[in-house]
């Protein structure tokens, strides 16, 4: 039985994986790792190494400290983020003046309080 901790870990890594367009065969070519590898990380079946987290963070872009965001909040434990999300927030990534993203995340916050 996977440990919690290693499976939000995966859930993150599943998470940035899709914010930044890859594949997991992408992914494991790059960490020199099969694609069955990464979806075993996904998982939580197979617990990541410090090194290959490091290596991770390097190649996504993201501070150590990604992996950890939320562990402690008991309400995302059971939450999964759809791929819908994703995408959106992939789509977001790629908007390069802050201006825009800024004022889109006010429409999308105003659409949902429906002010």
């Amino acid at each position: 039985m996977p440990h919690p901790t290693d499976v939000h870990v995966g859930h993150r890594l599943r998470e940035v994986r899709i914010m930044r367009g890859l594949t997991q065969t992408q992914l494991g070519e790059r960490l020199g790792i099969s694609f069955q590898q990464v979806q075993k990380y996904e998982k939580g079946t197979n617990r990541i190494g410090s090194s290959r987290l490091w290596d991770m963070c390097n190649i996504l872009d993201v501070p150590v400290s990604f992996f950890f965001d939320g562990l402690n909040d008991t309400s995302l434990e059971d939450e999964k983020i759809s791929r819908r999300a994703l995408q959106l927030a992939k789509e977001l990534d790629r908007i390069v003046d802050d201006e825009v993203k800024t004022n889109f995340l006010h429409l999308l916050k105003a659409y949902n309080t429906g002010t």
